[in-house]
């Protein structure tokens, strides 16, 4: 059976967001702790 797609909330995605820009780490280190594959996080931070 095919694993079903995680949704996550807006406030999810701006907090990750302002992770990134914020810190300055590279987008696959802050998407590493919370489980989020670093291409899906960069798709945010280039929206």
């Amino acid at each position: 059976m095919p694993e079903q797609r995680r949704r996550f909330s807006p406030q999810f995605k701006v907090e990750a967001v302002q992770m990134v820009i914020e810190t300055g780490k590279p987008i696959a280190a802050v998407a590493r702790d919370p489980g989020i594959h670093d291409a899906t996080l960069g798709n945010w931070v280039n929206a």
